[in-house]
């Protein structure tokens, strides 16, 4: 397919991936010598920036906002003009990049869906070739699907704007090679994308948009930028036709909001609460910290503390400098029962009408029910299609209100529901399925990562439960036996049992390790990809 072009001898796939049908459609000798650039070019310096990262945590440097780039934060400066297609986000879905979810997010009302190639798709290589291949047919409006039970699906003659997330800066694809290495599945994920569908996007009236995940300084901002300005250039679009949304969805990242929207000032459309996350990097990057020991994971509510806070902030800086404001994900999904579902339904308004109330544009939701709820909420806490006129120069927000974690009791309920939600997903990650509904909830991969780290800073730190008993190894070691025997009499086949066990060793393995992994994906991505090699 590649190896014969002596031209890309440097990019190929590597020969014992799985083969997916259509493939060559995706990496065709064109777009592999792009992506294979980008590759020479970006690749060290991320690796640069990678390391950096490590020496940063390792560094236990005081978090604050930097004295260095004080000038930026403080310049009165604007990023460049967002194109009409993004003035009206009220209302964004998100989900994995399979068939049916590209359909039913792009019709599903709201203004915009966000195709996720990072945390609710399992990278295997049949997901992340299928996922191209998807988003091009949605580009060009061909994308169809029938059902197993014989259900058409189509596309609407009006639907939602479509953006992609690329996986995070630290996640390989170790199914594509340049000089025999791994690339960057970032690199990946938006090369080839971009590459077969930029100009197709342009042509309808779009562009090609982006949502960039997991950044952790206006550092990698700037790699980013430099890495967009190269790709409009190599194909002939005009500077600024890719437009991107940051998620502040870690803690570093929420000291540099100013300094991330400058960086990408020419390509930058907005910036997004990525709350979740944003819970699982305050919790490594502050492991060592006894006083930032959280209380159960539903009691970490947006109107409390660090993550109050931190939202303010960014809906504050954001109008400042003319972006979108986005806030936070509901994961709740409609339910069977009429009671629960009243209860779930309640919680979202609260949640929307929070937002919309504090000056949010728009909002993320996880299931195409709740889109008209959101949307209601936010066309009626709206004067026009966003909110960039409130300048929130009400608000204030220190280090130490970034900081302050919330209060609220530990409990053991709340440690068993991490162990089995935890281990839940990244069963089902394993199996390939990256958006699972658990519990009344659509989780991503950020579920177990929240799951796994809040399991070992409450051991790490013999945290005392609410009726007195300390977090020690026993005690973990005794409820996840029993949780996972739970779990395990509950499963069907073998295939299943086996990525089940291989699931409860490393949530296991990870939770109880004397030092903390940065990424979850990252040992289970090692699995993932031996169940193929």
């Amino acid at each position: 397919m590649l190896v014969n072009d002596q031209r890309l001898a440097e990019g190929r796939v590597r020969p014992n991936a799985p083969n997916v049908q259509g493939v060559d459609t995706v990496i065709t000798p064109e777009a592999t010598a792009f992506v294979v650039e980008l590759v020479q070019r970006f690749g060290p310096r991320l690796q640069e920036l990678l390391a950096t990262r490590q020496a940063r945590l390792k560094a236990k440097e005081p978090l604050d906002f930097l004295q260095k780039t004080k000038d930026v934060r403080e310049g009165n400066w604007r990023i460049s003009p967002t194109p009409q297609p993004l003035q009206d986000r009220r209302v964004e879905i998100t989900g994995p990049v399979d068939r049916k979810m590209v359909i039913n997010g792009l019709n599903s009302g709201a203004q915009m869906f966000m195709a996720d190639f990072e945390d609710a798709t399992a990278p295997t290589w049949t997901n992340v070739i299928n996922g191209q291949i998807n988003l091009s047919d949605a580009v060009n409006r061909t994308i169809t699907f029938k059902s197993p039970e014989g259900k058409d699906y189509s596309l609407k003659d009006k639907t939602a704007v479509l953006l992609v997330r690329p996986r995070g800066l630290h996640l390989p694809e170790w199914h594509f090679l340049v000089d025999d290495s791994p690339i960057p599945g970032c690199l990946f994920d938006f090369g080839f994308f971009f590459f077969n569908n930029a100009k197709e996007q342009l042509r309808s009236g779009l562009g090609p948009y982006f949502y960039l995940p997991k950044l952790q300084s206006h550092l990698e901002a700037r790699w980013w930028n430099d890495v967009f300005l190269y790709a409009e250039k190599a194909i002939g679009l005009p500077i600024g036709s890719i437009r991107a949304t940051v998620l502040i969805e870690t803690l570093p990242a929420a000291f540099e909001m100013d300094e991330i929207l400058y960086e990408l000032r020419e390509h930058m459309a907005g910036l997004n609460c990525g709350r979740w996350d944003y819970i699982f990097s305050s919790i490594k990057t502050q492991r060592q910290e006894p006083s930032f020991v959280l209380p159960d994971r539903a009691q970490v509510t947006m109107d409390k503390g660090f993550l109050r806070a931190y939202t303010q902030l960014l809906i504050k800086t954001c109008h400042r400098r003319g972006a979108h404001a986005i806030g936070g994900m509901a994961p709740q999904i409609p339910l069977k029962d009429p009671k629960a579902n009243e209860l779930a339904l309640a919680k979202v308004r609260e949640d929307k009408i929070r937002e919309v109330t504090d000056g949010h544009d728009g909002t993320w939701v996880a299931h195409p029910g709740l889109v008209p709820i959101a949307q209601e909420i936010f066309s009626n806490g709206m004067s026009g299609p966003n909110q960039l006129s409130r300048l929130r120069d009400d608000v204030t927000v220190t280090r130490q209100m970034l900081l302050e974690p919330p209060s609220g009791t530990r409990t053991e309920t709340g440690l068993r529901k991490n162990i089995k939600v935890g281990t839940q997903y990244l069963h089902a990650w394993l199996l390939g399925l990256g958006c699972v509904p658990l519990h009344g909830l659509m989780e991503d991969a950020a579920t177990s990562e929240i799951s796994r780290t809040q399991v070992w800073q409450w051991l790490h730190h013999s945290a005392s439960l609410e009726d007195g008993r300390t977090v020690d190894l026993p005690l973990v070691k005794q409820i996840m036996d029993e949780e996972h025997s739970i779990l395990r009499a509950q499963i069907d086949s073998e295939k299943n049992l086996n990525r089940f066990n291989d699931a409860a060793e490393i949530f296991k393995e990870l939770a109880i390790s004397n030092t903390l992994e940065e990424f979850l994906t990252l040992p289970a991505y090692k699995r993932l990809v031996s169940y193929t090699s």
